[in-house]
């Protein structure tokens, strides 16, 4: 009887042995899959940003059809230096101005090339401020965004999509002072045409780049229409910057034609 008893005992003690070794089993095959379940995730995600950052960073440029991808951090860099020193230039003119009505700025050279002629009219602070601060602004944007470029640095889409508005509006703007210049005030200003020279190179790039790695999403027949303008994308530019030239050879001709 006694016997008996210690058995049942024992077996129960087994039983109960086997089944928190069964629980444990169990557990350890939930946190398995659980650990499989969240690596897979991890790799999907970090696939997800690996396909990204081919979009984003420097890294992808020298992947993409044609060379301008590799030079678009130097483009930012160089091209915003120069239109932020354009920008200064003329912000420390308009205050000169403002400070002495008689003072005459450096880039008065001839009736037609004539800084102060332009500073003088409404078109000058389109906004209610001197349009050059508008530049040191902007410009100082860009510089940052190149530098950050080339020291490896990746941005994600809602970046790219805001430098897209940003150099929109600038080349608008840019094009709008043109017109008024030509047509409206009859003056160029030398700083102007710099940044003129530089925004709009820096919104073409920027556009092929967020159409080409699909920040701006487009169906198929649009991807093939952007490779062959990416492909061409310094004759534009070469044919959109003599475009502006000869507007103004047209328009200023009576004057330039008494100088040759």
């Amino acid at each position: 009887m006694n016997s008996e008893a210690g058995t049942n005992v024992e077996n129960g003690v087994n039983t109960r042995d086997e089944g928190r070794a069964g629980r444990l089993a169990d557990l350890d095959e939930g946190d398995d899959r659980d650990g499989l379940d969240a690596e897979e995730d991890l790799d999907d995600d970090l696939e997800e940003d690996d396909d990204f950052d081919d979009v984003t960073s420097p890294r992808g440029f020298p992947g993409a059809q044609g060379p301008y991808p590799r030079l678009l951090p130097w483009l930012y860099l160089i091209g915003g230096g120069l239109g932020l020193l354009a920008a200064f230039v003329l912000t420390v003119e308009k205050f000169e101005l403002l400070i002495d009505p008689s003072y005459v700025p450096s880039c008065n050279l001839n009736p037609i090339i004539s800084c102060g002629s332009v500073m003088n009219t409404d078109q000058a602070a389109a906004f209610g401020f001197p349009n050059p601060l508008l530049g040191i602004a902007g410009f100082g944007i860009v510089i940052s965004l190149g530098a950050g470029l080339l020291a490896g640095a990746t941005y994600k889409r809602w970046f790219w999509l805001g430098l897209q508005v940003g150099t929109l509006f600038g080349v608008g703007f840019v094009h709008w002072l043109i017109f008024s210049s030509l047509y409206r005030i009859g003056a160029l200003c030398p700083y102007c045409m710099v940044v003129w020279c530089v925004t709009i190179p820096i919104f073409l790039y920027t556009t092929l780049h967020n159409l080409e790695r699909g920040i701006i999403p487009l169906p198929a027949a649009g991807r093939r229409v952007v490779a062959v303008l990416s492909r061409y994308s310094a004759t534009i530019l070469t044919a959109w910057l003599m475009l502006i030239l000869v507007l103004i050879l047209d328009r200023f001709w009576s004057y330039w034609s008494t100088l040759l």
